[in-house]
């Protein structure tokens, strides 16, 4: 079977950024969302829809974004500059994708589930995460 595209539209909270992205479901199974329990995500309650550049597109708002940094400087968390929101993100894990975040979707998918991953042990975990923003041909 092939998977499910989802569309979704979001952004951050006073509308200066918005985007659109297409979610690949695997068929016959729920949307899986991750909840990372690391430092940043944390804070900011980030819970993750990992999509491919591909799938990801930012309809307005680039010029309103800043880019924060740390650690590797591999992840590139962007953010409005007006209202200070994370809607979407470069993760580490998927520097070919995009991590949306489930909170900022102006409606979530039916049947998501939220998982926990344990990002305080990101080096021993960020492999399970790695598939997400690959695009499978069918």
């Amino acid at each position: 079977m092939t998977d499910a595209m989802t569309e979704v539209l979001g952004g951050c909270h006073c509308g200066a950024v918005r985007f659109r992205a297409r979610i690949a479901r695997p068929a016959g199974e729920p949307l899986v969302a991750h909840a990372c329990n690391c430092s940043i995500c944390q804070m900011v309650g980030f819970q993750h829809l990992i999509v491919a550049a591909a799938d990801f597109e930012l309809l307005q708002g680039e010029a309103e974004l800043n880019c924060y940094t740390f650690n590797t400087g591999v992840a590139r968390h962007y953010f409005c500059s007006h209202c200070g929101v994370k809607s979407f993100y470069i993760p580490r894990s998927n520097p070919d994708g995009y991590s949306i975040n489930l909170r900022c979707l102006d409606t979530a998918p039916a049947g998501v589930v939220v998982e926990a991953f344990d990002g305080q042990n990101w080096e021993d975990n960020a492999a399970e995460l790695a598939h997400l923003s690959k695009k499978e041909s069918h």
